[in-house]
């Protein structure tokens, strides 16, 4: 019989020896970011975003919290706050599951197959139902306008000194004009 902590360890070590990207916060493996790409042939192709993944001291036993840091459209994910409403992670999580399912099956699942009958993004979900060539339209602009490569880095520059305040704040211009101001070290 495995602890908790050794299966976590085991679990953030697979995902790290895995082409993923992941990066940790404050230095444990409770909390970590990881770099995730829109699956193929799907709206999001060619999208990057960054997840935020915090497992919780029960974890496997208990599942992970998951979201999105940078913006998707999407009728299950919460536009502002980021959160993810999928089933097997929020009702039917397994400690047969680990990290790996959640990055290789579920989310590029969810981006496949929304649910609009289960939204956390009404609008989305509305659009989607009314009007399919519209939503997919704005899916694509989001993924242009938030799910390039420079938004998840600047991300991470505005996490660190504080400013992420400003690029949430209504306009969108705002979030424009701060990813043109960064000059590559």
């Amino acid at each position: 019989m495995s602890s908790p902590s050794k299966r976590r360890d085991m679990d953030v070590m697979k995902l790290m020896m895995s082409d993923y990207n992941v990066e940790t916060i404050n230095d444990g493996l409770n909390e970590f970011n990881v770099e995730f790409h829109g699956p193929k042939e799907s709206l999001y192709e060619g999208g990057v975003w960054k997840i935020r993944v915090e497992l919780p001291d029960a974890y496997p036993y208990k599942s992970p919290s998951i979201g999105f840091v940078n913006k998707i459209y999407h009728p299950n994910v919460d536009e502002m706050s980021g959160s993810v409403c999928l089933d097997v992670i929020n009702q039917s999580w397994s400690p047969m599951f680990d990290l790996l399912n959640i990055f290789e099956v579920f989310l590029p699942q969810l981006l496949l197959y929304p649910n609009p009958s289960d939204p956390l993004n009404g609008d989305a979900a509305s659009l989607m139902m009314k009007d399919r060539k519209q939503y997919d339209q704005k899916v694509k602009e989001y993924c242009e306008r938030y799910a390039k490569k420079e938004n998840i880095a600047n991300s991470t520059a505005e996490d660190e000194s504080g400013d992420e305040d400003i690029s949430e704040d209504e306009g969108s211009a705002s979030s424009d004009d701060d990813i043109a101001g960064h000059a590559d070290p």
